[in-house]
């Protein structure tokens, strides 16, 4: 009995090794059902072994046990099938090698019923095991089945979920660039930091790396990259750059179009290929349009080679539009504020002309000098070209200017004027060309220059011989190429200005002693034009006095009627050095001096300077005697329109009339002969008589001879 445990444990072992060998073998699919039945043949054979070992060694074999073991592990194993095998071989074996000896002998029927029952109950069980099994398997299989499906469907719905969300979130930011680019539109109204702006904010919603703005420039016509937003830029790509007309860009500009490309695919033009040397990859242009008009291009470009979609060029159309329209917004208000700041200029100039003119814009004479200068005013101002006017100081160089301008087709534009002699050569170039932004130490806002300012008009220089040298090859090169650049710019700016100059000065003189650029004067003495000083044209005197005396008594609410003959002939007499403004001055200064109606003018003053006053024994022996200034003048005027009828072949109006000649109004002069009893007919009657008057050497004779024309004429 003690033998008993150690036989049995290597009997189990043996078994079991074998089993393992087996099992191993019958473990591949094509031999289920060996495996199956053998399980029964083997479990069945295990039993008969170990009984037959047992009563060998003359000890106890309980088979009829190790026969239920068998049958029932065949039957859990191998299925109902297996199980009757192993019920049918443990009923054979119990028969033929165990009843015989067992003491109590019962019959082989009785086994057989007792194998019968056992494998029944055996069978059921494992039936219902197997259907159990069956179930839970197909349980199993089916709930996996639907557990994958359900984990595919959430995986499904969570990718459109992440789309969604996605497409939601990238919606979202599109659309808080719209409104973004909306608010800069309404902030932000300067071209340059707008776009650069719309640049950055493009650039970060598309995942882009560069971004710019392409507008045509108005000098050359050619696109140009006016801002970029670039964080990783080599040098390449810079504001600045041009694309030609038949560039990517150029296309789109001239198709509308846009175009999307990737660098290594599409064939580059020169000035393109800077993307390959940057490193981009891939490149979209899109057209800035509004009201169908193409404004410009917007382009955008990425360092890795992901084309853009046609989702993102739907989008960057939306974009461009709003760009667009702050491009438009933009250049239009930078228009009206440079024409906000050019009527602002003109306004100050035209308020200082008002001002420093005293109204006295009238060209007031009839002297034959005069003449021949208004008729070389007649010749060239409907031209466009540079007139020189030379003369002394105070002849009126400033008026005839004036007169070119109003009889040219630049009178409705603007006349400009800049004393060249009144500023340093610092502050004049500022004046004359304008300054930049941070130019020089004070200049804190960008200056609209003379030249700007006259753009299409007239600017009148006067004092031209006082440029200094290192000036006049910039007005030489506006002269010649038409375009200057602001002091601390680069730009050039297009002008188109006619140039009227007068100088006091002998510019030919100048020359010769290099103090005056001869090139700058070849281009200025184009149409020159000689003043006469006042005292080569005696004969205006009385008018210019006239003129004067009405316009500054009526200014200081004065009434002259009366003039002396001794002081108008001493007014004829005068050599009047300072000429016409000179004679203005004196009469201001005589209207201011005189307290009655006679105007007192102080001739001693005039030739304490220039020696003394003419006159003669019997004039000193007159007592005073006041003629009265209208009976003067009235004789005056009659002679000047008889000789302007005469002159003008008895017509009135037009160009060439005699009111014209007059520089009077039609209306005017009209009054004044229906005034004097003046008809046309009386031209060539007086004719010789007028003449006569004018061409007189000693004009206190002719003033002696309208002394006795009475007041009421």
């Amino acid at each position: 009995m003690k033998g008993l445990p150690a036989f049995v444990g290597n009997a189990i072992r043996r078994s079991s090794r074998v089993v393992l060998r087996i099992s191993r073998f019958l473990g591949r699919p094509e031999l289920t059902a060996v495996r199956r039945y053998g399980t029964a043949v083997i479990s069945v054979g295990v039993a008969v072994g170990i009984a037959l070992l047992l009563r060998h060694d003359r000890l106890p074999h309980p088979f009829t046990t190790f026969s239920f073991a068998a049958i029932a592990i065949t039957f859990w194993c191998g299925g109902t099938g297996p199980g009757l095998l192993a019920l049918l071989l443990s009923y054979l074996a119990l028969r033929d090698l165990f009843v015989p000896i067992n003491i109590i002998a019962p019959s082989s029927e009785y086994f057989l019923v007792l194998y019968g029952i056992y494998g029944a109950a055996v069978s059921w069980f494992s039936a219902s095991r197997r259907r159990a099994e069956r179930l839970l398997t197909e349980a199993r299989n089916h709930l996996e089945l639907r557990v994958a499906e359900r984990t595919i469907e959430l995986k499904e719905t969570n990718k459109e979920l992440q789309e969604i969300h996605a497409e939601l979130r990238r919606e979202k930011d599109r659309l808080k660039l719209l409104l973004d680019l909306n608010n800069s539109l309404v902030s932000n109204l300067e071209l340059r930091d707008l776009l650069r702006e719309i640049s950055a904010s493009v650039r970060r919603l598309m995942q882009c790396d560069s971004v710019g703005v392409n507008l045509p420039d108005p000098e050359i016509g050619e696109l140009k990259l006016f801002a970029l937003d670039f964080p990783g830029a080599k040098g390449f790509l810079r504001e600045g750059v041009l694309r030609p007309p038949d560039s990517l860009a150029g296309r789109v500009f001239s198709t509308g179009e846009p175009v999307t490309f990737r660098v290594g695919e599409a064939p580059l033009s020169v000035e393109e290929a800077d993307f390959e040397r940057e490193g981009l990859q891939a490149a979209c242009w899109v057209p800035l349009i509004s009201r169908a008009r193409v404004l410009g291009v917007l382009g955008l470009s990425r360092l890795e080679a992901t084309p853009f979609s046609p989702d993102d060029v739907s989008f960057l159309m939306q974009v461009a539009n709003q760009v667009a329209i702050a491009v438009e917004n933009a250049l239009a208000y930078g228009e009206i504020t440079g024409l906000k700041d050019k009527l602002a200029q003109e306004k100050l100039y035209l308020e200082d002309e008002i001002r420093t003119n005293a109204n006295f814009e009238e060209v007031v004479g009839t002297s034959p000098a005069l003449q021949r200068v208004l008729k070389l005013v007649e010749t060239v101002a409907p031209t466009n070209s540079t007139v020189l006017i030379c003369g002394e100081t105070g002849t009126g160089k400033e008026l005839i200017a004036r007169a070119i301008h109003n009889l040219s087709p630049r009178s409705p534009k603007t006349f400009v004027k800049l004393n060249c002699a009144a500023l340093p050569a610092g502050l004049l170039e500022s004046e004359l060309f304008g300054h930049e932004k941070g130019a020089f130490t004070g200049a804190i806002a960008q200056h609209m220059g003379r030249l700007e300012l006259a753009n299409q008009g007239t600017l009148f220089l006067d004092e031209v011989g006082e440029i200094p040298l290192e000036l006049q090859p910039k007005l030489l090169r506006v002269l010649q190429e038409r375009e200057f650049e602001r002091l601390g710019g680069t730009r050039p700016i297009r002008t188109d200005v006619r140039l009227i100059a007068a100088t006091n000065r002998d510019l030919a003189a100048m020359v010769q002693e290099q103090k005056f650029r001869a090139d700058l004067f070849f281009r200025l003495n184009v149409f020159p034009v000689e003043l006469p000083p006042l005292r080569e044209r005696p004969e205006d005197i009385p008018v210019l006095v006239r003129h004067f005396a009405e316009e500054f008594s009526r200014r200081m609410n004065r009434t002259i009627e009366s003039i002396s003959l001794e002081t108008m002939n001493a007014l004829c007499q005068y050599s009047w050095p300072g000429n016409i403004r000179e004679l203005q001055n004196v009469i201001e200064r005589s209207v201011i001096l005189s307290s009655g109606p006679s105007l007192n003018v102080p001739v001693a003053e005039l030739f304490s300077r220039t020696g003394p006053a003419p006159g003669n024994d019997q004039a000193q022996a007159k007592s005073t005697r006041r003629t009265p200034v209208r009976s003067i003048l009235a004789e005056v005027d009659g002679d000047q329109i008889i000789r302007a009828l005469k002159e003008a072949d008895g017509r009135v109006g037009g160009p060439g009339g005699a009111a014209a000649r007059l520089g009077l109004k039609r209306t005017t002069f009209v009054t004044r002969m229906k005034k004097l009893g003046i008809e046309r007919s009386h031209a060539s009657e007086r004719d010789g008589a007028g003449t006569d008057a004018s061409d007189s050497a000693d004009n206190s004779a002719v003033l002696n001879s309208y002394t006795n024309v009475s007041p009421s004429k």
